[in-house]
């Protein structure tokens, strides 16, 4: 796995490498929309907008600090942003992450395959391992045009499933009771958007601070960031509203999109547990890209991409809800640490945000 080329990646795989990232079998789902933002009801809609304003500002940062720190990983921006001890810390919670949502998003593809497509889930764990790691051997751009790819049918499919949703099922007073009685994932809606940003940027950070230190141009970094956040708010909104619409029926769902998605037709629902596959992937690759990225600088060693893939597929046997349910909330609120050190950073240490 050659690191080393220097590439100069433009506004649209800057953006997509961000939104592919973060989005996985939670966002696609619809689960962590719920939880986040539709359990507030229309408070949830503030909840989009500060989360959306948070990807650009923190994305756009690690960018840049990638670029003028020549950051080699995320390790690089922590120990900057937030000091030595306190950013070993966040080194460590951002490390153990990576690898945990990699074995949750291996859990995921089982999921879907058992879930789906009526194949057993120990199929879907292996497939997903084996494309993962196939794709992150391949390099940085290996890695960068792979979730580049899958993108653009992403914002799509859910798009076309919202707005059909909407069209055919308006909002009711039901819908806004309902999400009113649910338990979101914090105590109020702006807790919520915060926490969400928080554990995505952490899993995003890890693709963005090398590939910030790859990009010679400063205004690619800004609009890719900027197309980036608002590609992943589209997308929120999007869900949010289908979700919404549809709130009495699938507020108790695991997969809440798959249910609404079977509503319009079984080859739209079909299509969609593909497409959910697809953005798993790209967030798995993301997670193995920025775990091996960390724990060696000798990555055309083969035998650390494999020993960790195959690591994570056993740890994937725990389950996808498990781990999502104990795992991604913890480390939200590790990453407001991280939120706090490019704060300080823009005040102490502008000059290396030029």
């Amino acid at each position: 796995m050659n690191m080393k080329s220097s590439s100069d990646f433009s506004i649209f795989k800057i953006a997509s490498a961000y939104i592919g990232t973060v989005v996985g079998a939670g966002f696609a789902s619809g689960q962590e929309v719920l939880q986040f933002f539709s359990a507030f009801g229309w408070s949830g809609l503030w909840g989009i907008a500060i989360s959306s304003l948070l990807f650009f500002m923190i994305g756009y940062s690690v960018l840049l600090l990638g670029r003028n720190l020549k950051a080699k990983s995320h390790v690089d921006i922590v120990q900057f942003t937030n000091g030595k001890v306190l950013g070993f810390c966040i080194d460590i919670i951002i490390t153990i992450f990576l690898f945990g949502a990699l074995a949750a998003m291996i859990a995921g593809a089982g999921a879907i395959f058992h879930e789906h497509f009526r194949i057993p889930a120990i199929w879907g764990t292996l497939v997903m391992a084996l494309f993962t790691l196939l794709t992150v051997v391949t390099g940085t751009k290996g890695v960068i045009n792979a979730i580049s790819y899958v993108v653009p049918f992403l914002i799509l499919s859910v798009l076309f499933i919202s707005i059909y949703s909407l069209l055919t099922n308006p909002i009711t007073a039901g819908d806004i009771q309902t999400s009113a009685a649910l338990n979101g994932a914090t105590p109020n809606w702006l807790l919520a958007s915060i926490n969400y940003a928080s554990y995505n940027i952490v899993i995003a950070i890890a693709v963005l601070a090398p590939m910030g230190a790859q990009t010679k141009n400063k205004r690619n970094l800004f609009w890719g960031a900027l197309l980036g956040s608002l590609g992943l708010g589209l997308g929120i909104f999007a869900i949010y509203f289908c979700v919404l619409t549809n709130m009495i029926d699938v507020a108790a769902k695991e997969v809440p999109m798959i249910e609404i998605a079977s509503r319009i037709s079984v080859i739209v629902k079909f299509l969609f547990a593909i497409v959910l596959f697809a953005e798993v992937y790209t967030t798995a690759v993301g997670n193995l890209y920025g775990f091996v990225r960390r724990v060696s600088f000798k990555l055309s060693n083969l035998w650390i991409i494999i020993i960790t893939t195959g690591a994570a597929l056993i740890v994937s046997q725990l389950g996808f809800s498990t781990m999502v349910k104990y795992l991604y909330p913890a480390v939200g609120y590790g990453g407001i640490l991280f939120f706090a050190g490019v704060a300080y950073a823009w005040i102490a240490k502008r000059s290396s945000l030029k």
